[in-house]
C-alpha cells in the first residue's frame, strides 16, 4: 500500500506538474477534458464534477492569453532601482526596464500599465515584458483612430528641425510644418519647445511610418466661422482693431480677426514715408477704417491715417501767399522738389521756381533730400490743399537792372550751357542766359552746328546785340567781338582783281580754290577753260580773275578763262572803236547835206515850170 500510495503521488506529482504546464495555454479545457482519468483511478479520490467546472471557472477568470503582438494591461507590484515587476495574471509576473518609464518618473506601485510579451522565458524561465513595444502599437492604434474620426489630440513640442517642429503624439515623433503651426506667419519657432497644445493628424504614411499634425487646421474652422460674420457686417467707415500680420515695400496686412484687409503705404500717414515700417511694426495693435472692399469682400481697403484730421485742416490762417516758410525736403523729382512745412502739409517747388536762369537743369542741381530750406508761398489753394512756393524769390531778380549791366554794345564773358540748331545759349551770370545765332558765330566759318565751333561748358567772349526786358529776352554776338576781316579782304579781293592759286578740289558744276585760310572761291566749268581749249584740274595752279565777289554773303566767284580772253576782248573792243571811226568819217556833213538838199530842191522847181 506504501509503495501504490508512493507511486500515486509520484504520478499525482508528474499529473499535477503537466497540468500546471498546460493550465496557461488556451487548450488547458481541451487538456482537462480530454485527461485520462481511468488511468489513475486507483489510490486517487475522484473529484466531484463540479468543483472540476469551478475550478475551470476561476482559471478563465484569472489567466490571460499571453498570444505575440497582443497589448494587455498590468499592475505594478514592485520597483526595483533598475526594474519594475509587473502581473499581468500570467503563470509568473513580467520584468521590464525602468529606462522604459523615463517619460513617467512619478511610477508607482499598483499603476496600471500597458505591456506586450517581449519573451516568454528568458534563461531564467522569466517572462519579460515590453512596455515601449505596447506604448507603440497603442500609439499607431490612437493615432490611425484620431485621424479616421478628426480627433483632437495633445502633443508635446520636443524641438526644432528643418521646415517645422517634432511633436510626441502618444509616443510617435510627428512631424508640425512651420506652415501648419498658426494662420499667421511665424517668426519665433523656439517659442513653441516645450509647450503641450492641441493636433489634428492630417496625414500618415504607413509605409515610412511618418505622422504629420497640423495645430492651424484646428483653429482655421473657428476663424472661417468668425470670418464670416465679420464679413457679413463689414461696412465703408466702419473703425475695427487689427493686428499687423505682414509689412510690404507697398504697404500693410491687417489680421482682422480672420480677415486680411490692406492699408496701401499711402493711406499709413498724412506725411510721405519711405516704407511702412516707419509708422508700424509686426504685432501691432491699432484700428484700421475700411475704405473699400469688392464684391465679395475678399479684397478690403483699409486706411489709417483716415482716423487723424488732415493736417491741411490744422493749417494757421496766418500763412498766406507771399509769405515766408521753412521746411524738409522729402522728395525729389526731375520737375522739382517737395518741403513739407508742416506734418503732412507739402508744397511744390519747381525746378524753374529755383532759379532765376531760364537754362533747364534738374531739381537735384539745386537741393537734396533732408535739406532744411526757406521758400516763399506763391500760390496757396485750401480746398484742393495744394501748395506752390519758390527759393528764387529769396533773392532779387537780375532782370531788374539789366539795362545798367547789359547795355546794347557791351562786350562780356559767359559759358556755354546748352546747345540748339539754330544757336547757342550762353549764361552770364545766374538767372541772365542770351542766344547766339550760329551766323553770329564766326565771321568766316561756315557752321552746320554750334557743336561743331563749341564745346558745353566752354567759356566765350560775346557783345549784346539785342535786349528785351519784357521779353526777359537777350540777343548776344560772338564774332562782333572781333574785326570783320572780309572788310579788308573786300579791297584785296574785290572785282576785277587777279590771283594765283591751285585748284583744291572738283566739284560737279566746277571747281573750288582756296586763297587763303578763309577766302575760299569757287570756279564755273566755264571759267575752267584755258587757252589751248583743254580745262584745268586738280591740282593745277593758274591766275584766276574775281568775277563776284560778296561780302554778306561770303561767296566769291572766279574765273581762268577771263585772263586770256580779256586782251581778245580788248582787241575786240579797239576794232569796233576803230570800225566806229572810220563809219564816222565817211558820214556826210550837214553842209553837203544842205547842198544836197538845194541841189534836190532846185531840180524839182525846175521841173515844175517845164
Amino acid at each position: 500500500m506504501a509503495e501504490e500510495k508512493n507511486t500515486a503521488t509520484v504520478d499525482e506529482t508528474a499529473g499535477a506538474e503537466e497540468t500546471k504546464k498546460a493550465t496557461p495555454q488556451k487548450d488547458q479545457k481541451e487538456f482537462l477534458e480530454n485527461f485520462d482519468w481511468d488511468k489513475y483511478e486507483e489510490g486517487i479520490e475522484r473529484v466531484d464534477e463540479s468543483k472540476l467546472e469551478e475550478f475551470e471557472k476561476l482559471v478563465a477568470e484569472n489567466f490571460v492569453d499571453t498570444a505575440d503582438e497582443e497589448v494587455v494591461e498590468g499592475t505594478v507590484t514592485y520597483l526595483t532601482d533598475r526594474e519594475a515587476i509587473i502581473d499581468i495574471n500570467a503563470k509568473s509576473e513580467g520584468v521590464i526596464s525602468l529606462n522604459e518609464f523615463r517619460y513617467n518618473p512619478d511610477l508607482k506601485v499598483g499603476d496600471k500599465v500597458e505591456v506586450l510579451i517581449d519573451i516568454r522565458e528568458d534563461k531564467s524561465g522569466q517572462l519579460v515584458l515590453s512596455h515601449r513595444k505596447a506604448r507603440t502599437i497603442k500609439a499607431w492604434e490612437r493615432v490611425n483612430e484620431a485621424h479616421d474620426k478628426e480627433e483632437v489630440v495633445n502633443g508635446y513640442v520636443k524641438c526644432r528641425t528643418k521646415g517645422g517642429m517634432i511633436v510626441d503624439v502618444f509616443g510617435i515623433e510627428a512631424f508640425l510644418p512651420g506652415s501648419q503651426i498658426d494662420v499667421k506667419p511665424i517668426r519665433d519657432y523656439d517659442q513653441y519647445v516645450g509647450k503641450t497644445m492641441e493636433f489634428k493628424v492630417v496625414k500618415i504614411n504607413h509605409e515610412f511610418k511618418n505622422v504629420v499634425v497640423s495645430h492651424k487646421a484646428l483653429i482655421e474652422a473657428d476663424i472661417e466661422e468668425q470670418k464670416k460674420e465679420i464679413i457679413s457686417q463689414l461696412e465703408k467707415g466702419q473703425v475695427l482693431e487689427g493686428v499687423v500680420k505682414n509689412i510690404t515695400s507697398y504697404g500693410v496686412f491687417i489680421d482682422l480677426g480672420g480677415v486680411d484687409g490692406l492699408v496701401h503705404i499711402t493711406d499709413l500717414s498724412w506725411s510721405r514715408i519711405n516704407h511702412p515700417n516707419e509708422v508700424v511694426e509686426l504685432d501691432q495693435k491699432l484700428n484700421v477704417v475700411i475704405l473699400d472692399f469688392d464684391d465679395n469682400k475678399s479684397r478690403i481697403q483699409l486706411g489709417l491715417k483716415q482716423l487723424e484730421k488732415h493736417p491741411w485742416d490744422a493749417l494757421g490762417d496766418e500763412i498766406k501767399v507771399g509769405d515766408k516758410v521753412k521746411g524738409k525736403v522729402v522728395v525729389i523729382a526731375d520737375y522739382g522738389a517737395f518741403l513739407e512745412v508742416a506734418e503732412g502739409v507739402e508744397g511744390l517747388i519747381h525746378v524753374s521756381e529755383m532759379s532765376w536762369s531760364t537754362h533747364l537743369r534738374s531739381a537735384q542741381d539745386f537741393v537734396k533730400v533732408g535739406d532744411e530750406l526757406e521758400a516763399v508761398v506763391l500760390t496757396l489753394d485750401r480746398e484742393d490743399r495744394k501748395m506752390s512756393l519758390g527759393i528764387k524769390q529769396l533773392s532779387p531778380d537780375p532782370w531788374t537792372d539789366i539795362t545798367t549791366k547789359y547795355p546794347v554794345g557791351s562786350k562780356h564773358k559767359g559759358i556755354v550751357r546748352n546747345f540748339t540748331n539754330f544757336g547757342v545759349f550762353v549764361e552770364l551770370e545766374e538767372g541772365i542766359d542770351g542766344l547766339i545765332y550760329i551766323s553770329d558765330l564766326s565771321w568766316t566759318k561756315k557752321i552746320k552746328h554750334p557743336s561743331e565751333f563749341v564745346a558745353v561748358g566752354d567759356t566765350l567772349e560775346v557783345e549784346v546785340l539785342e535786349l528785351d526786358v519784357d521779353g526777359r529776352k537777350l540777343s548776344l554776338g560772338h564774332k562782333q567781338t572781333t574785326e570783320n576781316p572780309w572788310d579788308k579782304y573786300e579791297e584785296e579781293y574785290g572785282l576785277d582783281t587777279v590771283h594765283t592759286a591751285s585748284i583744291s578740289e572738283m566739284v560737279d558744276k566746277g571747281a573750288i580754290i582756296e586763297f587763303n585760310e578763309d577766302i575760299t572761291a569757287f570756279v564755273p566749268q566755264r571759267h575752267l577753260e584755258k587757252e589751248d581749249g583743254k580745262k584745268l584740274g586738280k591740282g593745277e595752279e593758274a591766275e584766276f580773275k574775281i568775277i563776284e565777289f560778296n561780302k554778306e554773303f561770303k561767296r566769291v566767284v572766279a574765273s581762268h578763262t577771263a585772263i586770256f580772253k580779256e586782251e581778245e576782248q580788248r582787241n575786240v573792243k579797239a576794232a569796233k572803236k576803230k570800225a566806229a571811226a572810220q563809219a564816222e568819217e565817211s558820214k556826210p556833213t550837214l553842209g553837203d547835206a544842205n547842198e544836197q538838199l538845194q541841189a534836190l530842191k532846185d531840180k524839182m522847181e525846175a521841173g515844175k515850170k517845164k
